[in-house]
């Protein structure tokens, strides 16, 4: 909705935005958890400690400076070994990865970068950009009267699922539209439900992997968050369970589509087969009368009788009349 309003020229500079976050562009960057997100340097990160920090590192940064962070981790990221979203709890420090679906294509490309946290603050190793953007979202619409750690998770989780309610939306008036033109015999074809339903197919798994990763936060194995704070994560939890339950109402709306327009596709065959069984019915007689006098046979009354044509026209139209007369009683027609 945001981005519908912008002029031409601001648009463009989103996309080609975008298209450098892909590929890498960005570098190290450093926050502090004050009022808003304070930009700082890492000098300045490491010597405080009064306010949590965030840190955005690409993989190559962080193997270069991740003793400075003192977690304690070998963490080796490469993006494409990346292949879900999950928390791992471990000694001295809690690390995971980001498989985030592109809400504009969500059977494209996704968006994969991982994180390690301890009681300090958190850093991500994201070559993307995706982490960073969200964080510049966050910073232009975010302020905490008591900022920590949890609230800044919050925030971060709640930003990678900001959106969905719209898309979901748009998809379930989609298939109204799609649900009303195979009520009308319209629909010809079920490819737009089956990418709809593969694409909230999708959404689900991840759904199911976040709600996994803030259980992990929330049993604080290692004590980084404090109890008052993980209302925060269960607040988050409740969000995101009921995105996924809005998930199943519309994959559940997809097989219902698809069973509907397959229901429609029989009775349209059986009407179909009904009017050839009627056709063939009133037909058979009618064949065995062209059979019968077809013979050759000489001596035959019906073919020296004057009337013995006009007989057989009346016979036949009359076994027509009487076979269809039937079949609307019974309702066949």
């Amino acid at each position: 909705m945001i981005h519908m309003m912008l002029p031409a020229v601001t648009a463009a500079a989103i996309m080609s935005l975008t298209r450098r976050q892909r590929k890498g562009s960005y570098s190290m960057s450093y926050y502090l958890l004050t009022e808003t997100m304070q930009p700082c340097t890492e000098k300045e990160l490491l010597a405080s400690t009064e306010h949590k920090y965030v840190a955005v590192l690409t993989a190559e940064e962080w193997a270069r400076d991740r003793e400075h962070f003192d977690m304690g981790i070998e963490l080796d990221i490469d993006s494409m070994d990346i292949h879900n979203t999950k928390a791992e709890v471990n000694y001295d420090s809690l690390t995971g990865t980001f498989r985030i679906p592109d809400r504009t294509d969500i059977s494209g490309t996704d968006y994969r970068f991982a994180f390690a946290l301890d009681e300090k603050g958190i850093v991500f190793i994201d070559g993307s950009g995706r982490a960073e953007e969200i964080i510049g979202m966050i910073r232009r619409t975010k302020r905490w009267r008591k900022p920590s750690l949890e609230r800044f998770l919050y925030d971060f989780l709640e930003q990678i699922v900001e959106g969905d309610l719209d898309v979901m939306e748009r998809y379930e008036d989609e298939l109204s539209r799609i649900e009303e033109a195979v009520l009308k015999y319209e629909q010809e074809d079920l490819g737009r439900v089956h990418e709809i339903h593969n694409d909230v197919r999708k959404l689900l798994v991840h759904y199911e992997q976040i709600i996994d990763m803030a259980q992990e936060f929330e049993e604080n194995e290692n004590g980084f968050f404090s109890e008052e704070n993980l209302r925060y994560i269960r607040l988050f939890m409740n969000l995101i369970v009921r995105r996924r339950d809005y998930a199943v109402s519309i994959r559940d709306f997809t097989m219902q589509v698809h069973d509907l327009y397959h229901a429609h596709l029989e009775m349209k065959q059986n009407r179909i087969m009904t009017l050839l069984t009627v056709v063939t019915t009133i037909f058979m007689p009618l064949t065995l009368i062209v059979g019968w006098y077809g013979m050759n046979f000489r001596y035959m009354p019906e073919l020296e009788s004057p009337y013995g044509y006009p007989v057989v026209i009346l016979a036949s139209l009359a076994i027509v009349i009487s076979c269809l007369i039937f079949f609307k009683k019974k309702k066949w027609l």
